[in-house]
């Protein structure tokens, strides 16, 4: 009864953590060890697998009016969310299964596994014990989790009337789910504000570590740097990485009348002016585009490029330290995918270098732009 009791004391807590509209984000200096090498990046993979499990699991106890409220909406699509928490529970397990392989060399967070029901049994009677070495990371782990889980359970409310990153329309849409274990793809994203600009200094920075990422540009962007400067100048700048395109401009593309202008505008650009750079995705503002499109990108030879590992590194949101933080908590749950930055955001600048140096060790991999989406 006492065990009875705590869950359900528990599960009305989750109903009250956070805000709608929380951006999710976890102190790592609460984690007691670096990532200093592959195991260690299990353990801690473990341990955040276990706790998104654990919240994701009490939220299928709330039902349908109270969830409506939690996620501060008027209406929810009750099958998207569901359908989300399906594919979120086959990632849980594949991932899990992947981080228990090194259990033999630290057992730490390693418990019985098989399938999904073990994984849901696991993630019901998940807790730290107070004498924890970990202790101190559990609670801003649950609290991470919940607001995160909160994050993509809205998304999917509002789909597909509102397009989001949290699901496809089809196979020609493309994000992280089929990447290899432990392998990350580096986008950028262009967003709306011209300035500051920094896709020069991310873009030698990536060189300076030897890996490549997708830009994500904007036609209009591209034609005032080409009034500026020469060809040759730009073709410098993105020298060794990739360039996809955002459309024209940095606007919703599933209500826009000239979304397909828009589109191919920017692709003519691209390939004329910096064809060793170009690969053929597109990446919609914000997520949003038409549920019908799909004729119209395989006749552009086009694919749509998702994510699903969010900085949320945009204006007003989560300053460059809490960026990397949160991305790398991420990294350690999903253990692959692709990671969107945003490229007019001074936050990229502290983030990026955080993440590759906290990395390093860890025997992941960053995915090469040209080969990704293949």
């Amino acid at each position: 009864m006492r065990i009875v009791f705590l869950f359900i004391a528990w599960l009305l807590s989750f109903g009250a953590m956070a805000a709608p509209g929380d951006v999710a984000t976890l102190d790592r200096s609460t984690w007691p060890e670096q990532l200093g090498n592959p195991t260690l990046f299990d353990v801690a993979s473990r341990a955040e697998i276990l706790m998104f499990a654990r919240v994701l699991l009490a939220s299928e106890s709330i039902d349908e009016a109270g969830l409506t409220r939690r996620l501060g909406l008027r209406t929810i699509n009750l099958d998207a969310i569901n359908r989300v928490r399906g594919r979120l529970w086959q990632r849980l397990l594949a991932n899990y299964n992947f981080a228990q392989q090194s259990c033999d060399q630290d057992a730490s967070f390693c418990f019985l596994v098989e399938d999904m029901d073990t994984l849901r049994q696991q993630a019901a009677k998940f807790q730290v014990s107070d004498d924890s070495y970990y202790i101190k990371w559990a609670e801003p782990s649950r609290l991470f989790h919940a607001q995160y889980l909160d994050e993509l359970l809205r998304k999917a409310a509002l789909f597909p009337q509102t397009s989001s990153e949290v699901d496809r329309f089809g196979d020609y849409e493309r994000n992280g789910d089929e990447m290899h274990d432990r392998l990350f793809l580096l986008t950028f994203d262009s967003a709306a504000n011209a300035t500051p600009d920094n896709t020069a200094w991310v873009s030698d920075y990536l060189r300076k570590w030897n890996i490549s990422g997708t830009f994500f540009v904007l036609g209009k962007d591209i034609q005032a740097r080409l009034t500026d400067s020469s060809v040759a100048s730009l073709q410098a700048t993105y020298s060794q990485q990739c360039i996809g395109v955002q459309g024209w401009e940095f606007r919703s593309h599933s209500h826009w009348q000239d979304w397909q202008d828009s589109v191919r505008r920017s692709v003519d650009l691209v390939k004329n002016k910096l064809p060793e750079n170009y690969v053929p995705l597109f990446r919609p503002p914000d997520g949003q585009r038409r549920s019908d499109a799909e004729a119209f990108f395989r006749a552009q030879g086009l694919q749509v490029a998702l994510w699903d590992i969010d900085a949320q590194d945009g204006a007003g949101k989560l300053k460059g330290n809490q960026s990397a933080q949160r991305v790398l908590t991420l990294m350690l749950l999903w253990r692959h995918g692709v990671i969107n930055f945003n490229v007019k955001q001074e936050a990229v600048k502290t983030a990026l270098p955080w993440l590759v140096a906290q990395t390093a060790p860890s025997g992941i991999g960053w995915e090469d732009c040209q080969d990704a989406f293949r």
